[in-house]
């Protein structure tokens, strides 16, 4: 079974790729790069903001996106539907490893007005020049989307892009097992130990063993990854983060597959196997293949806890081409304000999709899906992955060491604190 994930290994950094064993087996994207523009489709434009044009010649953007083979189309169709309706001209490509052209490309002078990725690049793109500050350019106001949509896309103070739909983690549960979805952790235990049959390839509940997945319980009591604004930055070994992990592994681990991976524990659920698993909306694409009828709500509460599972907002980011001005500026600025406040293009989105929308107007709006407004409420209880560039080397040793905890190599403890050794001597 692929992970079929709309933006993939986005939210995880690099320092993911390499230690997160659940993130190896992603869907490989296309090899190739692939060009789109053009005049309006048969489609109607869903234009309901209407697009924003400031007075000037007519420019030409270029934007990059990275998407799987099933959503091409639509956003091809999204570019002619502008261009159609706007003096400018978008011409779009599908990239196949975002970060390796963008860093190479964006330096040379060669890159896009804008490409779409998630928000953890904020900080380090920024910093590095890759993205510029557009806040006295823009006709549309931050206040349009939600709170952590808006903090997503800014970074000490500066505006480097707009938000347009978001992604976490949610309990998914299997309607032919679970009458009602539990509110409590307590419930959700209940039903896991009357499912959970191993002999025979029951279990009680799926969740890839991987810091991303595991959030909601790791910060559940207060405990934390990394805060800049916090002393210490790193809180991996604080009391509260252990109690957040070891409640993890206490409750759940004796539930769930062995194997710790992502193929393993989401083979389990999406063959019917188990009652809830721990995923996200890139999902659903593969449970409707399968023919699993789910239902989406969000993590139950443990006892004297909150979950509080990271979350990434997908964006267009500024990038530096646009510190020039200009009309090609003008008309990148005019296809990301149109894009982002589009109605239409985010409930289509979330129908065909899974996307949950970050318009005020749209989170967890009764217009969504029920599976969609599941994990839109599963967002809103949740906190924006950092942004400062410290945090991709804090994804690998975390992943090695709650791998070690989750199979019994190491106290939870032991290896939080190996893990901050590892993550500071890489910072140094």
């Amino acid at each position: 079974m692929s992970m079929n994930r709309r933006t993939a290994l986005k939210y995880f950094g690099t320092g993911a790729l390499v230690a997160s064993a659940g993130c190896a087996s992603v869907q490989e994207q296309s090899g190739t790069t692939s060009s789109d523009g053009g005049s309006a489709g048969d489609e109607t434009s869903g234009d309901s903001t209407g697009t924003t044009e400031s007075s000037g010649p007519a420019g030409e953007a270029k934007i990059w996106y990275s998407l799987p083979e099933s959503e091409v189309d639509a956003r091809k169709k999204a570019v002619e539907n502008f261009n159609g309706s706007s003096k400018h001209t978008i011409k779009g490509s599908d990239i196949s490893d975002m970060r390796k052209k963008t860093t190479s490309a964006i330096p040379a002078g060669q890159g896009p007005q804008t490409f779409e990725w998630a928000h953890d690049w904020v900080g380090d793109y920024y910093q590095r020049g890759f993205v510029v500050d557009q806040s006295d350019n823009l006709s549309v106001s931050l206040d349009k989307f939600t709170e952590a949509a808006a903090q997503a896309v800014q970074f000490e103070g500066n505006v480097v892009g707009l938000p347009h739909d978001a992604e976490t983690v949610a309990l998914v549960y299997n309607k032919d097992v679970v009458d009602e979805p539990p509110e409590t952790v307590s419930e959700m235990k209940s039903v896991m130990e009357d499912h959970h049959d191993p002999d025979n390839g029951k279990y009680g509940m799926s969740s890839p063993v991987d810091p991303y997945f595991c959030s909601g319980w790791a910060q559940a009591f207060g405990g934390y990854y990394f805060d800049p604004k916090k002393d210490p930055m790193l809180g991996l070994s604080k009391s509260e983060t252990v109690k957040g992990f070891e409640f993890f592994i206490d409750n759940f681990k004796q539930y769930m597959p062995k194997d710790p991976g992502y193929e393993a524990q989401a083979a389990a659920f999406a063959e019917g196997n188990a009652a809830f698993a721990v995923n996200g909306p890139w999902y659903l694409a593969t449970l409707n293949k399968k023919g699993v009828d789910v239902g989406v709500t969000t993590l139950p509460k443990p006892e004297g806890g909150e979950p509080n599972p990271y979350t990434g907002i997908t964006m267009w980011y500024f990038t530096k081409p646009m510190s020039e001005g200009g009309a090609d500026a003008a008309a990148a600025r005019s296809f990301i304000e149109w894009y982002t406040t589009n109605e239409d293009i985010a409930l289509k989105g979330a129908k065909q999709q899974g996307s949950i929308p970050v318009l005020k107007s749209l989170a967890g709006s009764d217009e969504l899906p029920p599976k969609v407004k599941g994990f839109s409420e599963s967002v809103q209880m949740g906190t924006p992955m950092p942004t400062h560039p410290k945090m991709n080397k804090v994804w690998g040793p975390l992943g090695t060491a709650l791998t070690k905890a989750f199979n019994g190599d190491a106290s939870v403890k032991k290896a939080m604190q190996q893990a901050e050794k590892s993550i500071r001597s890489n910072w140094d």
